[in-house]
């Protein structure tokens, strides 16, 4: 896939979680959460101040994020689902 976002927008493969809990159950697809985590495909240069000037965003290509659980947009390419947010929704980096 060659794609690449836009001002300080962040492409993010979504982690997958555990289908079952601690205990063995089994979760359908209907109870489970949205993914808060994932894994960052690709980034764009970074947001324009007013005054025109480039800030670089901290995130980079292959960094684990947390991110807020409302903020992504989904979209489809070739079969596979990616989420798009903004930096400003970005919680943490995990290492």
């Amino acid at each position: 896939m060659n794609i690449k976002p836009l001002s300080d927008h962040i492409f993010v493969e979504p982690l997958s979680e555990e289908k079952t809990t601690k205990s063995g159950i089994y979760l359908p697809e209907s109870a489970e959460e949205k993914p808060i985590a994932g894994k960052v495909i690709a980034v764009g240069p970074g947001k324009i101040t007013e005054e025109g000037k480039l800030i670089p965003l901290t995130v980079k290509v292959g960094d684990k994020i947390l991110f807020t659980k409302y903020a992504p947009n989904e979209i489809k390419i070739d079969d596979k689902e990616y989420l798009v947010i903004r930096e400003d929704d970005v919680l943490a980096i995990l290492e």
